[in-house]
């Protein structure tokens, strides 16, 4: 958007306005260039002020954003565990780059302790698949030969010792993730041949007694995968607690970071305010006349803005008197601007209400006109059917 204030305050003498696409523009003389080319380095100026804006104002929303996601999910955090939080801080900081520096040895401890743990898991399975009753299990049940019609309607899951191998040696990512899922698999092999078969039919024995087996050499290596699943949420954790730090100090440093560039674009608003001052047009004596003449016509409370706009640019002008008396002889062109701006905007506004207010009326008295018609119209009626000429 084109800021319009620039041209009100650039003098342009003997300029002539002209209609582009519905837009009034100033067409500039010869002799005015130079005016015109300090007024395309203010508009450059300002776009480049409006750039910086937009993208500040993206970085800020994603700092709020950031930080009201972070109060939802700690709803209970008080100032207390805030400040505690800014103490610790630093040292949270520096073991997370500890633990940053230590990530792919840590890595690779648990891959070898994650590789120790299906090493032995592979031992027991060898145990139960090498047993003189395991031939039943090795290979998918054969359905159709077997002429069990009614298998895929009792056993929801079907498996067997070769689709666990299978998916053991699997790299398409449909492999198992922990040995805890391969103990899991294991066991249904047998429980839906219990399941399925009679408690004395000899598959069911078997495969009773093979689980038992199973199950007992489980115990002996679960409390090493306790340990090894604890140690993996604890560095899962870690690395939660990681990124939730690491988003923590970029998002502070961004706050940072806004901070002095929101004081840098003041500065250069500051300079840009004070070159657009030094080509500002001095209003007339005649001007200043009708401006007077105009804040009498404000509403209360618009002219206890008009009174914070004197005040803004004269700190000796007494804004809180009872009878407050504004010379506009002693005030400075810039106020003078500003009054006139927010003068001209302010009387529109009233124009407007007062237009929708006396519309209101005139609609209300048509109303009523029609109203008394109407009743004249009905009373009249029934006095000729009373008194019939």
């Amino acid at each position: 958007m084109r800021p319009w204030f620039l041209f009100y305050f650039v003098d342009f003498p003997k300029t002539q306005m002209e209609t582009v696409n519905g837009d009034s523009l100033a067409v500039v003389p010869q002799e005015t260039m130079g005016n015109l080319s300090d007024v395309e380095s203010y508009n450059q100026r300002v776009d480049e002020i409006f750039k910086k804006v937009n993208k500040l104002e993206k970085n800020l929303n994603e700092v709020e954003q950031f930080y009201s996601s972070a109060n939802k999910k700690q709803p209970n955090t008080s100032k207390g565990s805030s400040v505690l939080k800014d103490k610790d801080r630093e040292k949270l900081f520096a073991s997370f780059k500890r633990r940053q520096q230590d990530a792919a040895s840590r890595e690779a401890a648990a891959s070898k302790r994650m590789q120790e743990l299906m090493r032995q898991f592979g031992m027991i399975l060898r145990q139960i698949t090498q047993h003189k009753w395991a031939g039943p299990f090795m290979q998918p049940v054969d359905v159709v030969g077997l002429g069990l019609h009614d298998y895929y309607e009792v056993i929801e899951k079907p498996m067997d010792f070769s689709t666990i191998k299978s998916k053991m040696e699997a790299k398409d990512g449909n492999d198992y993730k922990n040995v805890r899922e391969i103990f899991a698999d294991v066991r249904l092999i047998f429980t839906n041949a219990m399941k399925y078969n009679n408690e004395r039919d000899d598959v069911h024995v078997m495969a009773k007694t093979l689980l038992d087996k199973f199950e007992t050499k489980w115990l002996q290596l679960l409390p090493k995968v306790d340990e090894e699943e604890k140690r993996r949420n604890e560095e899962e954790a870690e690395m939660h607690l990681d990124m939730q730090l690491t988003q923590d100090v970029a998002h502070a440093k961004m706050a940072k970071d806004l901070s002095g560039e929101l004081d840098q674009v003041e500065v250069h608003l500051e300079e840009l305010r004070d070159m657009v001052l030094q080509n500002c047009r001095k209003m007339s004596t005649e001007e200043k006349r009708r401006l007077s003449n105009a804040i009498a016509k404000l509403s209360p409370e618009d002219i206890n803005k008009a009174v914070e706009i004197v005040a803004q640019g004269n700190p000796d002008f007494q804004a809180y008197r009872d009878d407050v008396e504004i010379n506009m002889d002693v005030q400075s062109e810039s106020t003078l601007w500003k009054l006139k701006f927010f003068i001209k905007d302010a009387l529109q506004g009233q124009g407007k209400n007062s237009s929708n207010i006396n519309e209101d009326n005139q609609n209300n008295n048509n109303k009523r006109k029609r109203e008394i018609c109407d009743a004249l119209a009905k009373t009249s009626q029934k006095r000729g059917k009373k008194f019939p000429g």
